[in-house]
C-alpha cells in the first residue's frame, strides 16, 4: 500500500476518532449552558470522560481478540444510540440520564479510538510518523470543527435535537466505510506481526516492555505533563464564550475559524516533526503550544476587545496543532506493533487522564478565580514537562528514527 493510500485511511479513521470527543468536549458544554447548568456541573461532567483514561484497562481484549477493523465500525454503529438518546432527552429534569448517556457515549467512542490507534501504528513504517501525524492532527481538528463550529451554529437555527440526529446520523455513516478498510497484511514487515498468545500474555508483556526500559517514570511524567496547560484550558473555553454573551452563530463561527487554522498548523508540525525529528520538535512546538495560553488570558483581561477572542482562539488552536503532531509521533514511535491496542492505551490513558481531572475541577476553579487568573494558571500548568525532555531525548532516539 503506498503512503498516500495510508494517509487517506488514516484521515478518515481519526476524523470518526474526533467526531464522539468534539460532541463531549465543545457541543455538549454549550447545549447544556444554554440549559442553564452551573460551570461547576458542566465541569464536573469531564469525569465521565474517564474513560478515555481507563481505557487500557480493555484494551489488551483488542489485541488478543478480532481484527482492528471490526471493533472499529461496531463501536461506530453502536454511537447512534446514545446521540440519538441525546437528541430527545431533558437534561435538567433528568440528570441521571445524562450521565448514563455520556458514560455510554464515552465509553464505545475509547474503544473505537484503541483499535484506530492499534490499527495505525501497525499500517504505518517509522520514517511516515511525521506527515502521519500532522494529516492525523488536521483530520482530528476537522472533526472538531464540524462538532464545535458547525454543529453549534446549527443548533440556533434547527435545534439541539436536530444537532444529535445528525451526528448520530454521521457516525453511522463511517461505520459503513470503516468496514472497507483495508487489511493490515499489506502494510507488514516481511517477518509476520505476532499478536499476543493468550490474554494474559496481552496484558502483561506491553507492561513489561516499558518497564525493562531506562528512565519510563520520567517520560511517563512527561506524558502526563506535556498537554496539562492546553487540556486544563479547554474545557472553559466554550462556557467563557458564553458567558462573553456570544450567540451560537458567533462561538460556532470562530471556532470553524478557528479549526481551519488549525489544519495549518498540524500539517505543518507534521512537516516540521519529519524534517527536524521528533525530540526538536517537541520542545520547540512545545514551548509554542504553552505561549499560546496567554492570548487567552488578554482575551479574559480586556473584555472591552471582543476581537481578541477570535485572535486567542486562533493563535491558541494553531498552536496546539503544531504541539500535537511530534507529541502523536513519539507515542506511536516507541509502541510496539503486536501490541499497540495496549500500549498505546495505556499511553494516551496517561494525557487522558489529565483531561479528566483538570477538566473535573476547571469549573470550580474558574468560579473561585475568575477567567483571566484561571487561564493565567493554565500557561504555568505547561511547563514541568519541559524538564523531562533529557530522559524523553533517549526515548526518541533509541532505535527508532528521529529524523
Amino acid at each position: 500500500m503506498s503512503t498516500r493510500q495510508k494517509l487517506l485511511w488514516i484521515a478518515a479513521l481519526y476524523f470518526a476518532e474526533g467526531l464522539p470527543f468534539g460532541l463531549f468536549e465543545n457541543t455538549v458544554p454549550v447545549y447544556l449552558r444554554f440549559q442553564g447548568i452551573s460551570l461547576a456541573n458542566i465541569g464536573l461532567l469531564s469525569a465521565a470522560g474517564l474513560a478515555w483514561t481507563l481505557k487500557f484497562l480493555w484494551a489488551p481484549a483488542v489485541d488478543r481478540w478480532g481484527s482492528r477493523r471490526t471493533w472499529v465500525w461496531i463501536c461506530q454503529a453502536l454511537m447512534m444510540v446514545p446521540l440519538t438518546v441525546l437528541a430527545v432527552l431533558d437534561p435538567v429534569q433528568i440528570p441521571w440520564a445524562l450521565w448514563g448517556t455520556l458514560v455510554v457515549l464515552v465509553l464505545l467512542s475509547a474503544t473505537q479510538d484503541i483499535a484506530i490507534d492499534a490499527y495505525s501504528i501497525e499500517l504505518l513504517q517509522k520514517k511516515e510518523l511525521g506527515v502521519a501525524n500532522g494529516v492525523r492532527v488536521m483530520a482530528y481538528r476537522v472533526a472538531l470543527i464540524g462538532t464545535s463550529g458547525l454543529l453549534i451554529a446549527a443548533a440556533g437555527w434547527t435545534g439541539w435535537s436536530m444537532v444529535f440526529i445528525s451526528a448520530a446520523l454521521l457516525i453511522g455513516g463511517f461505520a459503513l466505510v470503516s468496514r472497507r478498510a483495508p487489511s493490515l497484511e499489506a502494510s507488514r514487515a516481511p517477518e509476520p506481526l505476532r499478536k499476543p498468545q493468550s490474554l494474559r500474555e496481552a496484558i502483561l508483556e506491553p507492561v513489561h516492555q516499558f518497564l525493562q526500559r531506562p528512565g519510563f517514570l520520567a517520560v511517563a511524567l512527561f506524558i502526563l505533563t506535556f498537554k496539562l496547560g492546553d487540556m486544563a484550558l479547554g474545557p472553559m473555553v466554550n462556557p467563557f464564550w458564553v458567558d462573553r454573551a456570544f450567540t451560537p452563530g458567533q462561538i460556532g463561527f470562530i471556532r470553524t475559524l478557528a479549526g481551519i487554522v488549525t489544519i495549518g498548523g498540524a500539517v505543518l508540525g507534521g512537516v516540521l516533526t519529519s524534517r527536524w525529528g521528533i525530540f526538536r520538535s517537541l520542545w520547540i512546538l512545545g514551548i509554542l503550544q504553552a505561549v499560546s495560553n496567554l492570548a487567552y488570558v488578554a482575551a479574559a483581561a480586556i473584555p472591552t476587545a471582543p476581537e481578541l477572542m477570535y485572535i486567542a482562539s486562533i493563535v491558541e488552536s494553531f498552536c496546539g496543532g503544531l504541539g500535537t503532531a511530534p507529541f502523536l509521533a513519539f507515542l506511536m514511535s516507541i509502541c510496539d506493533k503486536g501490541h499497540a491496542a495496549t500500549q498505546y492505551a495505556l499511553l494516551s490513558a496517561l494525557f487522558g487522564l489529565t483531561r479528566a481531572l483538570s477538566g473535573a475541577f476547571s469549573g470550580i476553579a474558574t468560579e473561585q478565580l475568575g477567567y483571566t487568573a484561571y487561564f493565567t494558571a493554565t500557561f504555568f500548568l505547561a511547563w514541568p514537562a519541559f524538564l523531562l525532555l533529557p530522559w524523553v531525548k533517549v526515548w526518541a532516539g533509541d532505535g527508532r528514527e528521529d529524523k
